[in-house]
């Protein structure tokens, strides 16, 4: 049984003992016990309006006060006394207002709020239109009545869901467990969003010094010397750090297996010194996509400077959210800039190197001023240079590409 749930149970027990006054004032108290938001929890389980509530917590500050006259606590309307509710004057005012509402959450493109904002105001704009002498106050109650409560639309629509999506999932646990358990590395790729480099608003909040908020551009048109950064992260599963590299240019499969190969050279090598394989976990699409043919490329030539088997996982489509980067680094770098301007490039760098974790989340940060070229079509002959033996369940997401030398061994 839930708080509000509680509440009504003792009012049906007490509603027909007690006077108006008696009941305004128990349910204060009873707003009062709860705290923030009591008043609005105690309206819903009882029915009693959030204004009389109000009315009686200042008579409960009255009466702490001693300043509570001894009329008002006589004066008592007899039952069934006072106003009647509006909507036992109106009779069709509950019935239009949701009228207006459910239409428009099932699609109706009839309803005349169909194509606007549900906002209390342009409901009671509407309403008096048909005749109902009604102001915005009332139609939030009424709302609360009917079973509305103002809420964000929540992300829990993938898309198709693909039938080995479990499956392919199992997969890479198994993968992965078997990587690090041997004392080999295993890491989680993906590309930041895009972020515009200037005095741009930064979604979230940060302290500033009151009435002193940071001033920032009114529109977000992309500066033309500044531009935009692409963050392209590695994140090591096993020693829970980072690296990032800070694009200036095209988010392009070449710019990926780049991130990589720093990665490598500044964090990989010097914890995993005498490993002979990577397993690298990537979304289906994107830089890092599992069609991408010069991800492919790109990735045995760094197989070959390595001397490394390259063994790569991809999510199955409309899952990239469980990819580990995403909430064990990504996430982390979003909150730790929060509210504060991209000034410049090493801004954002000196932002994404400083991001930690109770947890002991640690990452590096570097700028790659590089330029990589978009478009880049690999021939035929340039695809049939690269070792790889694809995995029998689903080798388009599962496969090994090998460094030459060690095929030409075997």
């Amino acid at each position: 049984m839930n708080l509000e749930q509680q509440i009504n149970k003792i009012y049906q027990s007490l509603v027909s003992y007690l006077d108006e006054l008696s009941l305004r004032i128990w349910s204060a108290i009873e707003a009062q016990s709860i705290g923030r938001g009591g008043v609005s929890i105690v309206a819903r389980a009882t029915g009693i309006s959030r204004t009389t509530i109000y009315a009686g917590l200042k008579d409960l500050q009255a009466e702490e006060k001693g300043i509570l006259s001894d009329d008002k606590r006589r004066r008592v309307r007899s039952k069934g006394g006072g106003r009647k509710k509006l909507i036992e004057k109106d009779k069709d005012l509950l019935v239009d207002l949701d009228a207006l509402v459910e239409p428009v959450s099932r699609g109706d493109p009839q309803s005349p709020l169909r194509w606007t904002c549900k906002s209390t105001p342009k409901l009671t704009k509407e309403l008096k239109e048909q005749g109902h002498a009604v102001c915005q106050r009332t139609v939030c109650d009424l709302l609360s009545k009917l079973g509305y409560s103002l809420q964000s639309t929540r992300k829990t629509r993938e898309g198709g869901t693909h039938p080995d999506r479990d499956m392919q999932f199992q997969h890479i646990a198994t993968e992965v467990a078997d990587y690090q358990n041997n004392g080999d590395p295993v890491i989680s790729v993906d590309t930041k969003k895009k972020e515009l480099i200037g005095d741009f608003k930064n979604g979230g909040q940060e302290w500033q010094p009151q009435g002193k908020p940071e001033e920032v551009r009114v529109y977000d048109f992309i500066d033309k010397e500044l531009g935009k950064v692409a963050p392209y992260g590695v994140y090591d599963l096993t020693a829970n750090q980072g690296w990032v590299s800070v694009g200036i240019d095209h988010d392009t499969a070449e710019f990926a297996v780049e991130s990589i190969r720093r990665w490598w050279q500044e964090m990989g090598s010097l914890l995993y010194t005498k490993t002979k394989r990577l397993l690298i976990t990537a979304d289906c699409g994107g830089s890092n996509g599992y069609r991408v043919k010069l991800w492919r490329v790109q990735l045995q030539k760094l197989a070959d400077e390595l001397g490394v088997t390259i063994q790569v996982c991809h999510f199955p489509p409309g899952t990239s959210k469980w990819n580990k980067i995403e909430h064990r680094m990504f996430c982390h770098i979003t909150q730790n800039w929060r509210g504060r301007p991209l000034l410049s490039r090493q801004v954002v760098v000196n932002l994404i190197g400083n991001t930690t974790t109770k947890a002991g989340l640690r990452i590096r940060a570097e700028l790659d001023e590089n330029r990589y070229q978009s478009g880049i079509k690999v021939t035929d002959d340039e695809l049939a240079t690269v070792v790889i033996e694809r995995d029998k369940f689903h080798g388009e997401w599962n496969y090994q590409i090998k460094p030459h030398q060690l095929s030409d061994i075997h």
